[in-house]
């Protein structure tokens, strides 16, 4: 008796991992960035990062009930995105202000192109954007870590009523109350941009100093990447590709004149560019799919964001440059096809 023979669509082959497997793991690999942000700022970090996870996570789940669809909560990607969007925001930023970016990350970044794998830009990101175009002084004001008493009381921006400007005169009394020497209330990006002053890298490296919530330490971050890329869950080529290329192109400038430009190691560990390079750029679905792609994509991504830090405008380039290079992600799969296998390309024929 013959055996029935089954007819299935590709892929035939299949990964050992499925989307929800992955993205929990991402989310195990970003919790020791958020703890060790919750203990660099208290109670306030504490409650951005709830703040935006639970209206992302709410978001989501409101839009598929509202289109009558199965919720997709289950596959924990509105929960990185809510991750996320709290770590790119200074700690310091209004709730309110917070809860509005995480709703354009997930309504405008994710599902308004369909929601999960359908998303041209990375949602974080798109809801970092609108933060960076809406509410410009907010995000742009910076709070010193480790303060004594930031389990006890929450940065006084923290609570700023919705729809009303945070009360910065407050805030700086607050942070005068702190005593902090040499506080200046600027990141090491924007001493190094606009007084070329480059602070101590190995703080950068290891996380005490004025920056978003989770681009502090450098070296959560970089574990994080080592545990995902050894689990096979993040394509290294990314990461290497950003950060190689960064070094190499900030390097040669540095060797041009070291004291207006910051050294490759400065460049590498401060700013956003270790979080960009690691959770951010890597996303499966607005990254290219191809090997050679990735590394045009990594190398686009690390150069621009040198660029920008030197001659833009802003202190900080790797939002751009990651937005920009998910918008090219279509022509790099395109530009880069492997030859298939057989295929020789037809020459010209030459004009009689």
């Amino acid at each position: 008796m013959s055996e029935a023979v089954q007819l299935k669509t590709s892929p035939h082959l299949r990964g050992m991992h499925s989307v929800d497997k992955i993205m929990r793991h991402v989310v195990y690999a970003l919790m020791p960035v958020v703890l060790f942000s919750i203990v660099q700022f208290g109670l306030s970090a504490l409650a951005l990062v709830l703040t935006s996870v639970v209206v992302c996570v709410g978001t989501e789940h409101l839009f598929c009930k509202s289109g009558e669809r199965p919720s997709t909560l289950r596959d924990w990607s509105a929960v990185i995105t809510g991750l996320l969007v709290a770590l790119i925001l200074p700690p310091g930023f209004p709730l309110w202000m917070a809860a509005v970016a995480a709703f354009v990350a997930i309504a405008v970044g994710k599902l308004f192109f369909g929601g999960l794998g359908y998303n041209v830009f990375n949602p974080a990101l798109v809801g970092r954007a609108f933060a960076q175009a809406a509410f410009t002084v907010p995000i742009t004001t910076w709070t010193p870590g480790m303060a004594h008493r930031r389990f006890l009381e929450f940065i006084p921006t923290t609570l700023t009523a919705p729809f009303l400007k945070p009360d910065f005169a407050g805030f700086n009394l607050w942070v005068e109350s702190l005593k902090i020497d040499g506080y200046s209330g600027a990141t090491p990006l924007a001493m190094m941009k606009f007084d070329h002053v480059e602070v101590d890298t190995l703080k950068l490296f290891l996380g005490t100093l004025a920056s978003s919530a989770g681009e502090s330490s450098a070296l959560l971050i970089l574990l994080g990447g080592l545990y995902l890329a050894f689990r096979r869950m993040l394509n290294w080529r990314v990461p290497v590709a950003i950060l190689g290329s960064a070094f190499i192109l900030s390097g040669l400038f540095y060797l041009k004149d070291p004291s207006l430009y910051p050294s490759p190691f400065f460049t590498v560990v401060s700013g956003g560019l270790m979080l960009g390079a690691v959770f951010m750029a890597t996303d499966m679905v607005s990254s290219p799919v191809t090997p050679v792609g990735l590394w045009v994509y990594g190398i686009l991504i690390g150069s621009l964001t040198v660029m920008i830090r030197l001659f833009g405008g802003l202190n900080e380039g790797v939002m751009y440059a990651i937005l920009l290079g998910n918008a090219a992600t279509p022509l790099i799969n395109n530009l880069t096809q492997p030859r298939i296998y057989g295929f020789t390309r037809k020459r010209k024929e030459k004009a009689a």
